[in-house]
């Protein structure tokens, strides 16, 4: 995109030679030049004094925020500090916020909002393909394949630059949507599939069992490119479609009529995304499509294949550049010798200074307040944005010492003993990666606010003042990124011959890029794959529902997502006036029927609770849901934070949280 000057400040304006979005923009990128002199904008450093945040130098907060660091450390050991960052950060800043929490602060606890994000996806194909990148092959592919199944996604609403790819697609051939709501996205394809929240590992079987009762399956690819099939198929040989229909809603013929048409087009597409990846068995269900296509033979085939759509704006590079307490740069194993000693190197330390990996995701941010006595948390809100939220509050409420990155507040700075003004994106060069693999080059246009910093060069700072230099990364994105080259090099995502001067020159490179002169890798697994013996893996899969189902006392489902207008905790979106005006709170979406049964109307209010907690939200009615199912957006805070009612049981192979399902009722509240 570009950034232009006007009078009322900037406008953000779509690169139409750029080859993934054609200039095409979503309305949070047309508007996202609105943060950029906002008035709101933290533009000098906070620190906490007699339980108020007031302004304080740079030096002064660097010197509060280092020294509540050392004292915990000093007091309670390393691991009593931990670090929380972000997929919305770039490359380089991930990069350095793994090295300085392994090297600077010398703890074990660290990890990023993405663990509530993409950890599903990732650690299912990781285990399966033998690496995880969102889609192994070009993004243009979407709209290229004859058949495309896309299973708990809505891209209209999450990602809708991709809709021109979408659109074609659908002109070209079939596309099968798995969904409890029947969104825009969903009404335009040609099968549409509604099962109960929780249970698409359960669907996902079932056609796999269809096709292989019919012999549909690509008995040649299995025998020849993978293992484990013969376990994946007795599972599957039980879930027959009556079965299905009994457990998930879905009706046999339509999952007979969905197998029949991924298994009659030349080429086709599986795609997941956070509906059956926000789940405590998120990996399985992940896995279990992976398995269905798998069976087809489509990774590797042309226009065919598994992905997985990003949820973040760097969600595939935050993920596997070393900011996760379980992972190196390069998504190397952190558990790996060979890749501890090859980081270890370029870090100039002894592997054994890398630490172990500690808790995740939840069980981090809840272990403030006990085990954790201080953290640094950047650019994320867990406090709205975590599994039973109103838990996260009372832990941070606890806090020793919390140190705050972000360029707004938000309900996380609340509770922060002091707060660093950060930069924001046009405000700094670095790169990012997309879904594809692909690396992007966002060069700085503006000048941040002038008491405002990068985050790179707080971090040096940091380290630097606890009088750790081996930590400290250069605060220059170009110096960060040519050591992050180093660190990655030869690793699954390999950045090594990937330079600023190349992405200037207008190459598009997608990793692994193991040299300088190499020309990227825009389709993985044509050959073999990344695994020891270079075949995929079938991983067998019990189809079981989700962790907390209805019952007498919380007879209903209720699922969390998105809306076209906010993104996330919705610290930068409600900020901007266009988007707050058109979606200014959260709402609830309901089916007629069950609003009827509840005595509630459009507009009306309903008092929704779980075993966690409780909100007040304004109806919306439609029939374009399940009945048993409610829909709420999550990007609002405080007496509105949806994620209070959501379960926090985590995935054991990816600790994510079951966002997309709790059991819930429902009290009809009278109108204000």
């Amino acid at each position: 995109m570009h950034v232009v000057a006007v009078d009322d400040g900037y406008r953000v304006a779509g690169d139409a030679t750029f080859d993934v979005n054609a200039g095409d923009l979503c309305v949070k990128g047309f508007t996202a030049a609105a943060t950029l002199r906002h008035p709101e904008r933290l533009a000098t450093p906070l620190v906490r004094e007699d339980g108020v945040l007031r302004a304080a130098s740079w030096d002064e907060a660097l010197d509060r925020a280092a020294e509540g660091f050392r004292g915990i450390a000093a007091r309670h050991g390393d691991d009593a500090n931990a670090v929380f960052g972000s997929g919305a950060l770039t490359n380089e800043k991930a990069y350095a916020l793994g090295k300085f929490a392994r090297l600077a602060l010398r703890t074990s606890r660290f990890d990023y909002n993405g663990r509530f994000c993409m950890s599903s996806a990732a650690a299912a194909v990781n285990r399966s393909l033998g690496v995880d990148r969102g889609l192994p092959f070009p993004l243009a592919w979407l709209g290229e394949t004859s058949c495309l199944l896309v299973a708990g996604g809505n891209p209209l609403a999450t990602m809708p630059p991709l809709a021109r790819y979408l659109d074609s697609q659908r002109v070209r051939g079939t596309s099968i949507v798995i969904d409890p709501r029947c969104t825009e996205f969903a009404a335009a394809a040609t099968l549409h599939l509604q099962p109960a929240p929780g249970t698409d590992a359960i669907l996902a079987v079932g056609l796999l069992h269809v096709l292989i009762a019919e012999r549909l399956v690509d008995a040649e690819y299995i025998a020849a490119r993978t293992r484990g099939f013969d376990a994946v198929r007795r599972i599957a040989e039980r879930e027959e479609p009556a079965r299905v229909e009994r457990r998930t809603g879905v009706e046999a013929e339509a999952i007979v009529a969905a197998a029949r048409m991924l298994a009659a087009a030349p080429n086709a597409i599986v795609l997941t995304a956070r509906g059956v990846e926000q789940h405590a068995n998120g990996t399985d269900t992940v896995n279990a499509f992976v398995n269905l296509a798998l069976a087809l033979g489509l990774p590797g085939r042309a226009h065919s294949g598994f992905g997985t759509l990003t949820g973040q704006g760097n969600g595939q590079g935050g993920r596997e550049l070393g900011q996760k307490s379980d992972q190196l740069p390069g998504y190397r194993r952190a558990d790996d010798p060979q890749a501890r000693a090859h980081v270890a190197a370029v870090w100039g330390v002894a592997p054994e200074a890398l630490g172990c990996a500690g808790e995740r995701g939840f069980e981090l941010l809840s272990s403030v307040g006990k085990a954790v006595r201080g953290m640094l948390v950047v650019a994320s809100n867990p406090v709205v944005s975590a599994p039973n939220a109103s838990a996260i509050r009372a832990a941070f409420a606890k806090a020793e010492h919390l140190v705050v990155c972000d360029f707004f507040a938000s309900e996380t700075t609340e509770y922060a003993h002091v707060v660093l003004p950060a930069l924001q994106w046009a405000e700094e060069s670095g790169t990012m990666t997309n879904l594809e693999g692909r690396v992007l080059l966002r060069e700085r246009v503006v000048e941040g606010p002038e008491g405002s910093r990068s985050d790179l060069a707080i971090l040096r700072a940091l380290a630097l003042r606890l009088g750790r230099p081996q930590a400290a990364c250069d605060a220059e994105p170009e110096a960060v990124f040519d050591e992050l080259r180093r660190a990655t090099a030869g690793g699954p995502a390999d950045y090594a011959g990937v330079t600023y001067a190349r992405l200037r020159g207008g190459e598009r490179l997608q990793w692994p890029v193991a040299t300088v002169d190499h020309p990227g890798t825009p389709v993985m697994f044509a050959t073999d794959f990344p695994t020891a013996d270079g075949r995929a893996r079938f991983i067998a899969v019990e189809p079981v529902t989700t962790a907390e189902v209805p019952d007498a006392d919380y007879p209903w489902y209720f699922t969390t997502g998105r809306v076209r207008e906010h993104y996330l905790s919705g610290t930068q979106t409600r900020r901007v006036e266009v988007l707050s005006r058109a979606v200014p709170q959260p709402y609830v979406e309901m089916h007629s029927r069950l609003a009827a049964l509840v005595g509630v109307g459009e507009g009306g209010r309903v008092k929704i609770s779980s075993r966690r907690g409780a909100v007040a939200l304004q109806t919306k009615i439609t029939d374009r849901i399940r009945y048993d199912t409610l829909f709420a957006p999550f990007h609002w805070g405080g007496a509105l934070t949806v994620n209070d009612l959501v379960d926090a049981r985590s995935d054991p192979s990816s600790a994510m949280p079951a966002f997309k399902a709790c059991a819930v009722r429902l009290e009809r509240l009278p109108n204000e």
